[in-house]
């Protein structure tokens, strides 16, 4: 019922044909059986290369980036993106600029002033949740000439599709939601075509940046019940999503299933679903530092999408994008009892009124 764990990183090469690997850096037949089903789920079942971590992947991802190209990124996405990628930039191998990426005609701007090597796109936004017309982000993006990615790590292949709506790589931290329990670091691309994705395999060859095969079985066990763990997570967000709007201690609540959220509607008609991640602003930095310390249930622990709920002040990270408020609690939603959620968070709320 489930594919085996192939630990084995030498191969006899008299017992093996043409088409097998002679070396563990090259090849796993579990990293394939991960591989195939990630590449399933998002449309492409030959485009997935599974990587050691999220950040394995982005960084094979920018790679593909020639000598000095120009980089597109959010305002704000996940921190050590940007940190690659301004890494990157100081030593000279690749150029950056920010742009709000919700905003259509600031893209459209950005990718007609010069030549653009990457369009870099998140959606939702890390951690602000700003939902991008990704259809609309993608087709410019080609038509400038760019190679368009989405990190459709927060959404999951469940929820939307990028590469059906025109772009060229998808990129997913694999420890979160893939995987859902809190115990597997991994990371995977899926790319729109067969040369692309052979760039990507040969890189995660050439620099080692190889997943362990326990935990590509694990990242495949976990799949299996991705379906029903974010359905459950997904509505408790709903649900604690709309009661938080309401909480006198919270200042603004960021989730698009609220229909006064900017991307409500843009979620709706490119989504089939909201998402379990929710963030709330409160009146200050030491009033989320203070929610994070009192709540009992939900975990301050940084990481999403496992079936534990945490929480975590995002700017307590030097590196954390300035746009991102210095209140802002970052919510992943669980599989626990959406009451018991809701009681042990609404305590540590009005704990810090």
């Amino acid at each position: 019922m489930n594919a085996p764990v192939t630990l084995s990183s030498t191969y006899v090469l008299g017992d093996v044909d043409a088409d097998t690997p002679v070396y563990g850096r090259v090849d796993n037949a579990t990293w394939q059986a991960c591989e195939e089903v990630i590449g399933r789920l998002e449309g492409r079942p030959d485009g997935a290369t599974l990587f050691a971590s999220g950040m394995a992947a982005i960084s094979a991802t920018m790679a593909q980036v020639p000598a000095g190209g120009l980089v597109v990124l959010p305002l704000a996405a996940y921190n050590t993106t940007h940190s690659l990628a301004d890494t990157l930039s100081e030593q000279g191998r690749l150029r950056t600029v920010r742009v709000d990426v919700a905003d259509t005609g600031a893209v459209q701007q950005l990718l007609v002033a010069e030549p653009v090597a990457m369009l870099w796109l998140e959606s939702p936004t890390n951690p602000l949740l700003e939902i991008v017309d990704v259809e609309a982000c993608a087709a410019l993006g080609r038509a400038a000439g760019a190679l368009v990615v989405v990190d459709n790590t927060f959404a999951t292949p469940l929820l939307q599709q990028p590469l059906s709506l025109g772009a060229d790589v998808v990129v997913h931290s694999v420890t979160k939601y893939l995987a859902g329990h809190s115990d597997v670091v991994l990371g995977a691309t899926v790319a729109a075509n067969a040369g692309l994705a052979e760039r990507l395999r040969r890189h995660r060859t050439l620099h080692g940046a190889i997943p362990g095969p326990w935990e590509a079985w694990l990242a495949l066990r976990g799949i299996r019940t991705l379906a029903v763990r974010l359905d459950r997570a997904q509505a408790s967000a709903e649900v604690l999503a709309s009661r938080l709007a309401d909480h006198p201690a919270v200042t603004r609540v960021r989730h698009p299933s609220l229909p006064d959220d900017p991307g409500h509607q843009r979620a709706r008609a490119q989504m089939r679903g909201f998402g379990a991640v929710v963030s709330i602003e409160l009146a200050d930095a030491d009033a989320a530092d203070a929610v994070s310390r009192a709540v009992r249930l939900w975990v301050a622990a940084t990481s999403l999408g496992g079936v534990e709920s945490t929480l975590e002040r995002r700017r307590r990270h030097a590196n954390e994008p300035v746009a991102v408020p210095e209140s802002l609690l970052r919510l992943s939603v669980g599989v626990e009892d959406v009451e018991d959620l809701w009681a042990d968070l609404d305590a540590a709320l009005r704990s810090v009124r």
